[in-house]
């Protein structure tokens, strides 16, 4: 067991010195363009996680998640927009939200709650449900909030782009919640209310039978699941500092599904390795799409190839390892730590 302690506080130890290396080297060695790349990609891994915590350890595969991050970017732009910029932009907004101005982390954390409270009502009568009736009628839930955002023109702006929100976040806001956010699941999923979920997953009536509740297991995975998308849409927002409906849409859900379905449902570590890959992966086509000299050979510029590509690498992912590159297997420092002292 000792060993096993310090096995663990090594493995932490050197995640922590690999970040925090990394982002260093960002704040005073790279770009403003790698410095985004980082950013992007830890607002990518807390969707990811946290979409896994709900799609992956449930087996309640939910395509509307995108839908509580619409619902954290435009609660917290709202509570920090400065007054005056309101007063500009949103001049029919509520008195009672148009004297408010916060800043980043409460803001964030009331976009959090609400999106809870919102997952809770909409939970109790989607989490009763599995297969492809829960995939479509989160997929609804999706639509809803779209119809929301675009006709609720006094708080959103309608169709319009919504512009003004603070910069506020930065590489350390979006990777401190990305520590928090793996942290967090990680112990829910190795705990025994993890071991239950993942046991409904597998065998439902064998886990009823067990005295396991589903329903409450799957609907508190739901509600946190929708926090921490709530948490990443907020940093989103304050990284983007203007957006509209059209970000939360069918483009932003497909491609967290595709990172998720890449790394592997039910792998922590699958979806840390799906986001790094397909983010890095996005990056270098979005670049390749606007086209690429070799010297004797020169590819024109091929606007959209990226979304097509990353649609192929989705379809051969599910016909070649259908439970993803890691499935639900971690990976294993304990394995390496042991080598290293025996």
């Amino acid at each position: 067991m000792q060993r096993q302690q310090l096995y663990n506080l090594l493995t932490v130890i050197l995640l922590f010195a690999i970040t925090g290396a990394i982002l260093l080297y960002a704040e005073f060695v790279a770009s403003n363009y790698v410095q985004r790349i980082i950013v992007i990609l830890g607002i990518n891994m807390i969707l990811v996680v946290s979409l896994n915590l709900s799609n992956g350890f449930t087996g309640v595969f939910s395509l509307g998640h995108i839908g509580f991050m619409a619902i954290g970017a435009y609660t917290a732009a709202l509570l920090t927009l400065p007054i005056s910029m309101k007063k500009v932009n949103l001049p029919d907004l509520p008195a009672w939200l148009s004297g408010v101005e916060m800043s980043l982390l409460p803001a964030t954390l009331i976009g959090g709650l609400l999106a809870v409270v919102i997952a809770f009502l909409v939970g109790l009568s989607l989490m009763r449900l599995s297969g492809p009736y829960v995939s479509v009628a989160t997929l609804g839930f999706l639509v809803i909030v779209q119809v929301v955002l675009v006709n609720w023109d006094a708080v959103t702006r309608g169709a319009r782009t919504f512009s003004g929100v603070p910069g506020h976040t930065d590489q350390w806001w979006v990777w401190g919640w990305v520590v928090v956010t793996v942290y967090i699941v990680w112990r829910v999923v190795r705990s025994s209310f993890g071991r239950g979920m993942m046991a409904g997953r597998d065998n439902e009536i064998a886990a009823q039978a067990l005295g396991i509740n589903i329903m409450r297991s799957r609907l508190l995975a739901f509600c946190m699941s929708a926090f921490f998308t709530a948490v990443a849409g907020s940093l989103w927002a304050h990284f983007i500092m203007s957006f509209s409906p059209k970000s939360f849409y069918f483009v932003q859900a497909f491609t967290i599904i595709t990172m998720l379905a890449v790394g592997g449902l039910g792998s922590v570590s699958g979806s840390i390795v799906g986001t790094l890959l397909i983010t890095v992966l996005s990056e270098v086509l979005r670049n390749a799409e606007r086209g690429i000299g070799l010297g004797f050979l020169t590819i024109p510029p091929v606007y959209g190839a990226s979304q097509i590509l990353m649609s192929v690498i989705l379809v051969l992912v599910i016909v070649l390892r259908p439970k993803g590159l890691l499935g639900n297997r971690e990976i294993d420092f304990n394995r390496l730590w042991s080598r290293l002292l025996p």
